[in-house]
Protein backbone atom coordinates (compact mmCIF):
# COMPACT_ATOMS: atom_id res chain seq x y z
CA UNK A 1 0.00 0.00 0.00
CA UNK A 2 2.81 2.39 0.83
CA UNK A 3 4.46 1.79 -2.54
CA UNK A 4 1.12 2.31 -4.29
CA UNK A 5 0.56 5.72 -2.72
CA UNK A 6 4.22 6.60 -3.26
CA UNK A 7 3.84 5.97 -7.01
CA UNK A 8 0.71 8.12 -7.14
CA UNK A 9 2.38 10.99 -5.28
CA UNK A 10 5.55 10.66 -7.36
CA UNK A 11 3.57 10.75 -10.61
CA UNK A 12 1.54 13.76 -9.55
CA UNK A 13 4.55 15.75 -8.34
CA UNK A 14 6.67 15.00 -11.41
CA UNK A 15 3.86 16.05 -13.75
CA UNK A 16 3.36 19.26 -11.77
CA UNK A 17 7.10 20.00 -11.77
CA UNK A 18 7.39 19.44 -15.53
CA UNK A 19 4.41 21.71 -16.21
CA UNK A 20 5.64 24.45 -13.85
CA UNK A 21 9.17 24.16 -15.23
CA UNK A 22 8.10 24.54 -18.83
CA UNK A 23 5.83 27.45 -17.91
CA UNK A 24 8.49 29.42 -16.04
CA UNK A 25 11.57 28.46 -18.06
CA UNK A 26 12.63 27.37 -21.52
CA UNK A 27 13.74 23.79 -20.82
CA UNK A 28 15.59 21.59 -23.30
CA UNK A 29 16.23 17.91 -22.54
CA UNK A 30 18.88 16.17 -24.64
CA UNK A 31 19.89 12.52 -24.83
CA UNK A 32 17.12 10.95 -22.76
CA UNK A 33 17.43 7.85 -24.95
CA UNK A 34 20.92 7.31 -23.51
CA UNK A 35 19.46 6.28 -20.17
CA UNK A 36 19.07 2.47 -20.14
CA UNK A 37 15.40 1.51 -20.14
CA UNK A 38 15.84 -1.13 -17.45
CA UNK A 39 18.28 -2.30 -14.81
CA UNK A 40 20.16 -0.37 -12.14
CA UNK A 41 21.64 3.01 -13.08
CA UNK A 42 23.39 5.77 -11.15
CA UNK A 43 22.74 9.29 -12.44
CA UNK A 44 25.50 11.74 -11.54
CA UNK A 45 24.70 15.43 -11.92
CA UNK A 46 26.18 18.84 -11.19
CA UNK A 47 24.42 21.08 -8.69
CA UNK A 48 24.02 24.82 -9.18
CA UNK A 49 20.52 25.60 -7.86
CA UNK A 50 17.82 24.23 -5.55
CA UNK A 51 15.65 23.37 -8.58
CA UNK A 52 18.20 20.94 -10.04
CA UNK A 53 17.08 17.76 -8.22
CA UNK A 54 13.33 18.15 -8.88
CA UNK A 55 13.92 19.17 -12.51
CA UNK A 56 16.34 16.34 -13.30
CA UNK A 57 14.14 13.83 -11.50
CA UNK A 58 10.92 15.02 -13.14
CA UNK A 59 12.29 15.03 -16.68
CA UNK A 60 13.93 11.63 -16.31
CA UNK A 61 12.27 8.92 -18.44
CA UNK A 62 12.47 6.58 -15.43
CA UNK A 63 11.54 7.12 -11.77
CA UNK A 64 14.55 8.10 -9.68
CA UNK A 65 15.54 7.89 -6.02
CA UNK A 66 17.38 11.07 -5.16
CA UNK A 67 20.01 11.27 -2.44
CA UNK A 68 19.44 14.58 -0.65
CA UNK A 69 20.84 16.33 2.39
CA UNK A 70 19.35 15.16 5.67
CA UNK A 71 18.25 18.67 6.68
CA UNK A 72 15.53 18.64 4.01
CA UNK A 73 13.91 15.57 5.53
CA UNK A 74 13.68 17.33 8.90
CA UNK A 75 11.64 20.21 7.44
CA UNK A 76 7.87 19.96 8.02
CA UNK A 77 5.88 19.02 4.89
CA UNK A 78 8.95 19.18 2.62
CA UNK A 79 10.48 16.25 4.45
CA UNK A 80 7.28 14.24 4.09
CA UNK A 81 7.20 14.91 0.34
CA UNK A 82 10.82 13.78 -0.01
CA UNK A 83 10.07 10.53 1.79
CA UNK A 84 6.91 10.00 -0.27
CA UNK A 85 8.69 10.22 -3.61
CA UNK A 86 11.41 7.75 -2.66
CA UNK A 87 14.25 10.17 -1.93
CA UNK A 88 16.62 9.29 0.90
CA UNK A 89 18.79 11.35 3.25
CA UNK A 90 22.54 11.61 3.56
CA UNK A 91 24.74 13.35 6.13
CA UNK A 92 26.90 15.53 3.95
CA UNK A 93 30.69 15.70 4.23
CA UNK A 94 30.84 12.55 6.34
CA UNK A 95 31.01 8.82 5.81
CA UNK A 96 27.27 8.06 5.89
CA UNK A 97 27.28 4.29 5.62
CA UNK A 98 23.50 4.11 6.00
CA UNK A 99 22.90 6.30 2.94
CA UNK A 100 25.31 4.23 0.86
CA UNK A 101 23.47 1.07 1.85
CA UNK A 102 20.10 2.57 0.92
CA UNK A 103 21.49 3.51 -2.49
CA UNK A 104 22.88 0.01 -2.92
CA UNK A 105 19.52 -1.55 -2.05
CA UNK A 106 17.65 0.57 -4.59
CA UNK A 107 20.19 -0.44 -7.22
CA UNK A 108 19.88 -4.11 -6.32
CA UNK A 109 16.16 -3.76 -6.99
CA UNK A 110 16.95 -2.44 -10.48
CA UNK A 111 16.20 1.20 -9.68
CA UNK A 112 17.73 4.52 -10.67
CA UNK A 113 19.61 6.53 -8.06
CA UNK A 114 20.38 10.23 -8.59
CA UNK A 115 23.41 11.65 -6.78
CA UNK A 116 25.15 15.04 -6.58
CA UNK A 117 28.81 14.40 -5.64
CA UNK A 118 29.65 18.09 -5.19
CA UNK A 119 27.72 17.86 -1.92
CA UNK A 120 26.40 21.41 -2.15
CA UNK A 121 25.44 24.01 -4.74
CA UNK A 122 28.13 25.69 -6.82
CA UNK A 123 25.82 28.65 -7.69
CA UNK A 124 26.95 28.59 -11.31
CA UNK A 125 30.57 29.33 -10.46
CA UNK A 126 31.81 26.04 -11.91
CA UNK A 127 32.05 22.48 -10.69
CA UNK A 128 33.49 21.95 -7.22
CA UNK A 129 35.81 19.05 -6.35
CA UNK A 130 33.47 16.11 -5.79
CA UNK A 131 33.16 13.75 -2.85
CA UNK A 132 33.88 10.05 -3.53
CA UNK A 133 30.61 8.60 -2.16
CA UNK A 134 28.88 8.20 -5.54
CA UNK A 135 31.93 6.51 -7.05
CA UNK A 136 32.07 4.18 -4.02
CA UNK A 137 28.51 3.05 -4.69
CA UNK A 138 29.19 2.55 -8.40
CA UNK A 139 32.32 0.51 -7.71
CA UNK A 140 30.78 -1.63 -5.00
CA UNK A 141 27.66 -2.45 -7.03
CA UNK A 142 29.27 -2.52 -10.51
CA UNK A 143 26.42 -0.29 -11.71
CA UNK A 144 26.45 1.73 -14.95
CA UNK A 145 26.90 5.46 -14.50
CA UNK A 146 25.08 8.02 -16.63
CA UNK A 147 26.48 11.57 -16.35
CA UNK A 148 23.93 14.39 -16.44
CA UNK A 149 24.71 18.05 -17.00
CA UNK A 150 22.20 20.78 -16.14
CA UNK A 151 23.07 24.32 -17.21
CA UNK A 152 21.24 27.62 -16.93
CA UNK A 153 19.45 26.88 -13.66
CA UNK A 154 21.83 29.09 -11.69
CA UNK A 155 20.26 32.12 -13.42
CA UNK A 156 16.89 31.51 -11.75
CA UNK A 157 15.93 34.26 -9.31
CA UNK A 158 12.54 33.73 -7.73
CA UNK A 159 11.82 37.44 -7.39
CA UNK A 160 12.44 38.19 -11.08
CA UNK A 161 10.92 35.11 -12.75
CA UNK A 162 7.37 36.63 -13.02
CA UNK A 163 8.77 39.71 -14.75
CA UNK A 164 10.95 37.67 -17.09
CA UNK A 165 7.94 35.52 -17.95
CA UNK A 166 5.90 38.60 -18.81
CA UNK A 167 8.78 39.95 -20.92
CA UNK A 168 9.17 36.54 -22.57
CA UNK A 169 12.74 36.31 -21.36
CA UNK A 170 12.42 33.07 -19.43
CA UNK A 171 15.62 31.40 -18.17
CA UNK A 172 16.99 28.81 -20.60
CA UNK A 173 17.78 25.49 -18.93
CA UNK A 174 19.43 22.53 -20.64
CA UNK A 175 19.48 19.00 -19.21
CA UNK A 176 21.75 16.63 -21.11
CA UNK A 177 22.37 12.92 -20.56
CA UNK A 178 25.74 11.47 -21.45
CA UNK A 179 26.59 7.96 -22.57
CA UNK A 180 26.41 5.29 -19.84
CA UNK A 181 29.66 3.67 -18.76
CA UNK A 182 30.96 1.25 -16.14
CA UNK A 183 33.91 1.99 -13.94
CA UNK A 184 36.98 -0.19 -14.13
CA UNK A 185 36.62 -3.37 -12.13
CA UNK A 186 39.13 -4.35 -9.50
CA UNK A 187 39.59 -0.82 -8.14
CA UNK A 188 37.26 -1.03 -5.12
CA UNK A 189 39.54 0.91 -2.78
CA UNK A 190 39.63 4.43 -1.40
CA UNK A 191 42.27 5.41 -3.98
CA UNK A 192 40.28 3.77 -6.74
CA UNK A 193 37.19 5.71 -5.66
CA UNK A 194 39.10 8.97 -6.02
CA UNK A 195 40.20 8.14 -9.55
CA UNK A 196 36.67 7.00 -10.39
CA UNK A 197 35.24 10.25 -8.98
CA UNK A 198 37.49 12.27 -11.24
CA UNK A 199 36.46 10.24 -14.27
CA UNK A 200 32.76 10.61 -13.49
CA UNK A 201 32.94 14.35 -12.94
CA UNK A 202 34.90 14.94 -16.12
CA UNK A 203 32.12 13.12 -17.97
CA UNK A 204 29.64 15.52 -16.34
CA UNK A 205 31.88 18.50 -17.18
CA UNK A 206 31.90 17.50 -20.85
CA UNK A 207 28.13 18.11 -20.93
CA UNK A 208 28.47 21.66 -19.59
CA UNK A 209 29.62 24.94 -21.14
CA UNK A 210 33.35 25.45 -20.70
CA UNK A 211 32.87 28.26 -18.18
CA UNK A 212 30.83 25.92 -15.94
CA UNK A 213 33.40 23.11 -15.73
CA UNK A 214 35.26 24.65 -12.80
CA UNK A 215 37.59 22.20 -11.06
CA UNK A 216 37.21 19.75 -13.97
CA UNK A 217 38.18 22.14 -16.74
CA UNK A 218 41.20 21.96 -19.02
CA UNK A 219 43.45 23.55 -16.38
CA UNK A 220 43.34 20.33 -14.34
CA UNK A 221 43.54 17.84 -17.22
CA UNK A 222 45.77 14.89 -16.39
CA UNK A 223 45.34 15.23 -12.63
CA UNK A 224 42.86 13.64 -10.23
CA UNK A 225 40.56 16.21 -8.68
CA UNK A 226 38.49 15.09 -5.70
CA UNK A 227 37.40 16.42 -2.34
CA UNK A 228 39.59 14.30 -0.09
CA UNK A 229 37.78 11.56 1.76
CA UNK A 230 37.65 12.05 5.51
CA UNK A 231 38.77 9.23 7.82
CA UNK A 232 35.08 8.43 8.38
CA UNK A 233 34.48 8.11 4.64
CA UNK A 234 37.46 5.83 4.16
CA UNK A 235 36.35 3.68 7.08
CA UNK A 236 32.81 3.52 5.69
CA UNK A 237 34.09 2.45 2.29
CA UNK A 238 36.17 -0.35 3.74
CA UNK A 239 33.29 -1.54 5.93
CA UNK A 240 30.84 -1.47 3.04
CA UNK A 241 33.29 -3.29 0.79
CA UNK A 242 33.62 -6.06 3.37
CA UNK A 243 29.86 -6.25 3.64
CA UNK A 244 29.42 -6.53 -0.13
CA UNK A 245 31.59 -9.65 -0.14
CA UNK A 246 29.43 -11.44 2.41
Amino acid sequence: MRRFFSRIIYGALTRFTRAAGRLLADIEVVGRDRLPTEGPVILICNHAHLVDPPLVGSFSPRPVHTMAKRELFETPLIGWIFWAVGAFPVRRFSGDLGALRVARNYLRDGGVVLMYPEGTRNHGRGLKPALPGAAMVALLTDTPVVPVGISGSHAIRWKTIPFLWILRRRPRIRIEYGEPFNLEKGRASAQGAMAATDRIMRAVAALLPEESRGAYGEQTAGTIVVARATPDQRESFEEERRGSRE
